[in-house]
């Protein structure tokens, strides 16, 4: 069965901005893309075209006209972004079939390159470093443990602050031997293997030291590691111990890149993706290690900006 066509005389379901809110995109964000999203309908008006029929040619001179305004590189692809976009909204309503620009990316545009990197076993003393034992007063020591715990879920799923902070006790399946990660505004939900000794670690935390912290800060929330201050000041403190154990170490964002890089060496493309909750598969396509000769830079080489 085709798909029935509306047009711009019919009433939307959701506008645009709606549409952004749907997907948990932050309200800068939402801003930005309302605003860059004027532009291309303004051009559209000025060349008697609407955005609903607009077709693949017509796409390219208004990135032509983008590029001779003498925007940035990075400038126009970010525009190309918000067109995107605003197209996948009109599929969702119904107002196009298809996506003209799905395949379009601007030539010349670096991608991130991630220096010093960690290599597994690197990662993994991390965990196996962390101390908890030597430590005289009774409630670091218990902090200490959790930490620990904390730092098993970076070096081993990769997990970052915000993902760390919505964890609910609810989340743990230590039965199945995994953890549930649910989405944010950024990333998509997943379900992790855990390593047989970080279950371990889990098994004394959920059973003790979670309940002795709670008592201690008296806050009795779902939280699987409850605290009365911002999650950031936790994994600050634990980034800052890391650094002690091995001086590589910059901040979670790399030990993050490390995990996802080490992951590719290992698993398909798609099979990253789910495990870092990227949204988009080219997110994953960041970490992969061009060879040395592309390292100082890498552009992408899509048809047919350049």
């Amino acid at each position: 069965m085709s798909k029935q066509i509306k047009f711009c005389g019919d009433s939307p379901l959701i506008t645009y901005k709606g549409y952004l809110e749907e997907q948990n995109y932050s309200k800068t964000t939402i801003a930005s893309y309302t605003r860059g999203n004027q532009i291309f309908l303004k051009w559209c008006n000025r060349n008697h075209v609407t955005a609903e029929l607009i077709d693949y040619k017509t796409i390219l001179k208004y990135i032509k006209y983008l590029q001779r305004k003498n925007n940035s590189k990075k400038t126009v692809k970010h525009q190309i972004g918000i067109t995107k976009s605003y197209f996948k909204y009109l599929l969702s309503e119904n107002y196009r079939i298809d996506n003209p620009i799905e395949n379009i990316n601007i030539k010349g545009v670096k991608r991130i390159i991630n220096y010093n990197l960690l290599e597994s076993d690197e990662l993994e003393d991390l965990y196996y470093s962390y101390e908890t034992e030597n430590i005289k007063d009774k409630y670091h020591r218990l902090t200490a443990k959790r930490n620990k715990v904390i730092t098993g879920l970076i070096v081993y799923q990769g997990l970052r602050t915000t993902d760390l902070g919505n964890l609910k006790l609810e989340h743990l399946q230590l039965s199945k031997g995994k953890i549930y990660v649910p989405s944010t505004r950024k990333s998509n939900a997943r379900e992790l293997e855990l390593k047989p000794w970080q279950i371990m670690g889990f098994i004394n935390y959920q059973n003790e030291v979670r309940i002795e912290i709670q008592k201690r800060i008296n806050n009795h929330t779902e939280q699987l590691f409850p605290i009365n201050t911002r999650f950031s000041t936790i994994t600050y403190h634990i980034n800052k111990r890391l650094k002690k154990y091995n001086n590589k170490v910059k901040d979670l964002k790399q030990i993050r890149a490390s995990v996802i890089t080490n992951w590719l060496g290992h698993y398909n493309l798609r099979q990253v993706q789910y495990l870092a909750g990227h949204r988009y598969i080219s997110s994953t396509e960041r970490y992969l290690q061009d060879d040395l000769e592309n390292l100082h830079e890498i552009v992408n080489n899509f048809h047919p900006i350049s």
